[in-house]
């Protein structure tokens, strides 16, 4: 069996689209700092409203659909058939179009009691707030729901950059409203980002649909019976609760956060959208990419587990040797990173130092959490949805109750300020995601046979990641105060500079890869 040449290539396309968005992202969050500063109430209500509808998103969407529609979409196609594969992709939308219709209205009606549920500790006008943000999101969070099962058809016709690009439209949507908005008090400014959000998530979804109408060449939306669309559901189910008790995971962080005092509900949305663009950048695209591969597998038994095992174990080399620098940057030089992206206007030096506070206790899960999610996308191309699900479980029951301990009760025995509690919680998630990942690793083994990073391939990776941290944190000791961008520059390049000649010094073959990528590039630049 021939494994795909372009997988480099895919991975490369979705990587690329998702830096696109993460950085427009990050310019989104930087405008956002800029008006509203980290502790003020009504930052700490549109992040918190803005998780409610993206609970509908997060379990409707992306990485449900990736999970369960994907792999039978693929299927089909690789086996010729697909007009049963328009007719699946038909009446999974159709099916999607009803839930989402519903579950937004029942949303936009029950948001008061949510608002107790997720945010018990806002009161009186930060209460308020939250609630009428939460009503005008609620829509938009549909309209997200749809535009990742453009994704799912995207991806599967392997035509990954339009689809992971295509949030640039909701950023630029976003920083336009904070821009345009209304900036003499910013709870109203709070409202028109949220309007914004709206129209941002109807052109995510626009910019797609032509192209997917194109790819299934006449779509009719109906509900079907037959077997394949039985098998989307079947798949959807432990997938949806999978990714539903890891979202409960992130409320309950929320719903801990709620409870420090002002500043930390913001300080963990910025940390985790800066803990994400990793994750994001190497894990997902990665996993996106191989996903449609791995469950287009065929041939006996032994064969195909022969497959995985090279897919999975290429895969997890590519996402370490990226994930294990990023968690020496968190880890070592996480203030300069958030001073460097989201320190301007009413986001001050104190509040970045605050969310590296935040980031180094991101920072121990994120190897595990990036290559999970590659480690999931195998279990998923096998067809099974329900060992992730199970796993799923013990690492919320281990987040829920490390994060209380974390947050709640371990700052006062130790004697800092409570504030520093979301910091625990970042920990606690990391800790509880090791365990995740030891349990997906040995479950598929017994399955496929012996995958995983060689210890000597780990032990060059953060070799190199640690000389490259000192020699950057000496930078950062000489430079002394400087504008963030300014030291951000000064330091964090000359970091990535001596990870990539210490990894090529110790023969990490990643880097003579990309070496050899970039000696193709300029010759074709000069001719």
């Amino acid at each position: 069996m021939q494994q795909h040449a372009s997988s480099g290539k895919h991975a490369f396309l979705v990587a690329a689209g998702i830096l696109l968005s993460r950085l427009a992202g990050l310019v989104r969050v930087r405008v956002f700092s800029y008006y509203f500063g980290l502790s003020s109430d009504a930052a700490d209500a549109f992040n918190q409203a803005f998780r409610i509808p993206n609970f509908l998103q997060n379990l409707f969407g992306e990485g449900v659909l990736s999970a369960s529609f994907i792999p039978v979409y693929a299927g089909l196609r690789a086996n010729q058939s697909s007009e049963e594969a328009r007719r699946v992709a038909g009446a999974i939308f159709a099916i999607l179009a009803l839930l989402t219709s519903a579950l937004v209205l029942l949303g936009v009606l029950a948001t008061p009691l949510l608002i107790d549920l997720i945010a018990p500790g806002f009161k009186d006008g930060k209460r308020e707030l939250t609630i009428r943000l939460v009503r005008i999101l609620f829509p938009g969070a549909g309209l997200l729901v749809l535009s990742a099962w453009c994704l799912g058809v995207l991806n599967s016709h392997r035509k990954f950059f339009l689809s992971y690009t295509a949030p640039v439209l909701w950023n630029a949507a976003m920083i336009g409203g904070l821009v345009m908005g209304p900036h003499g008090e910013r709870a109203r400014l709070a409202v028109a980002l949220a309007w914004a959000s709206v129209a941002g998530s109807l052109l995510q979804f626009a910019i797609q649909l032509p192209a997917v109408l194109r790819l299934l060449d006449g779509l009719r939306p109906a509900i079907h019976r037959t077997s394949p669309v039985r098998a989307v559901v079947v798949n959807f189910f432990p997938v949806f609760l999978s990714r539903g008790v890891v979202q409960i995971s992130g409320y309950v962080d929320s719903i801990l956060a709620s409870l420090l005092p002002t500043g930390a509900v913001t300080g963990l949305t910025n940390a985790q959208l800066l803990y994400l663009l990793p994750v994001s950048l190497f894990g997902m695209s990665v996993s996106a990419a191989e996903l449609p591969a791995m469950s287009s597998a065929t041939g006996s038994q032994e064969e195909i587990a022969s497959y995985l095992r090279g897919r999975l174990n290429g895969g997890l080399e590519r996402i370490a040797f990226f994930i294990v620098p990023s968690a020496m940057a968190f880890l070592a030089l996480g203030d300069v990173v958030a001073a460097a992206l989201l320190q301007t206007g009413r986001f001050r030096h104190a509040d970045a130092v605050y969310v590296w506070g935040i980031l180094a206790g991101s920072a121990v899960g994120l190897l595990a959490s990036t290559m999970g999610r590659l480690y999931s996308s195998a279990y998923y191309a096998l067809r099974d949805t329900r060992t992730p699900l199970r796993f799923a479980v013990i690492r919320v029951a281990l987040t829920t109750a490390l994060g209380w301990f974390a947050a709640i009760v371990l700052p006062p025995l130790i004697g800092i300020g409570a504030v520093w509690g979301v910091a625990g919680l970042t920990a606690s998630a990391g800790i509880a995601g090791w365990i995740e990942f030891t349990l997906l690793r040995r479950s598929l083994n017994r399955r496929i046979g012996a995958t995983g990073l060689s210890a000597g391939y780990l032990a060059r990776l953060w070799c190199s990641a640690i000389a490259a941290g000192v020699v950057a944190w000496t930078i950062k000791l000489a430079v002394g105060p400087a504008h963030p961008l300014l030291a951000g520059g000064l330091i964090l390049i000359p970091f990535g500079g001596v990870y990539l000649i210490g990894g090529w010094l110790l023969g990490i073959e990643e880097v003579r890869l990309l070496s050899s990528r970039l000696r193709v590039y300029a010759a074709r630049r000069r001719q």
